[in-house]
């Protein structure tokens, strides 16, 4: 069986609370910023030449401590590949626009739960939800009406 590794980004920006970045791709599915590492390239180095090419975005940081991996089975040429992908959080600095590259067809910046019912899989919304979580622990910020996060989680309604 083959095996890749790709790492990506759960984005997101602060203002009046947090919105995440989602990509439209051309298949049609919503999902975060991804790609394959590239020869002796470290994770972190993944993760900002994916930025910087799916969405031209420069002024970012990574949110120290949240590293979320997921793994599926998929099919190419008729063989099975066992595909990991290792998600961290990261912040968008400054006003900056995006512009997706050509392999997307558009994108939102959504509220989490917004976001929570765009995501297409079901990988992705638990990602994003591990990421709301660890955010509103390490972050002074209104995310969501936190009074009862249930009624917000559409997986849960």
């Amino acid at each position: 069986m083959e095996h890749e590794k790709s790492c990506g980004a759960v984005i997101f920006r602060v203002g009046n609370g947090a919105e995440y970045l989602l990509l439209h791709y051309e298949a049609g599915h919503w999902d975060f910023v991804k790609g394959h590492m590239e020869a002796k390239e470290s994770e972190h180095e993944t993760v900002r030449r994916e930025i910087i090419e799916e969405t031209g975005l420069r002024n970012h940081r990574f949110l120290g401590g949240f590293r979320q991996r997921i793994s599926y089975f998929y099919r190419r040429r008729g063989r099975t590949v066992l595909k990991e992908v290792v998600f961290y959080l990261v912040e968008a600095l400054g006003n900056e626009q995006v512009k997706i590259s050509g392999e997307h067809v558009g994108y939102e910046w959504l509220p989490y739960r917004e976001a929570l019912e765009r995501l297409t899989y079901k990988n992705a919304k638990e990602t994003l939800r591990k990421g709301d979580a660890y955010l509103q622990r390490v972050r002074s910020i209104e995310i969501t009406p936190t009074l009862d996060r249930s009624r917000n989680d559409p997986e849960t309604e």
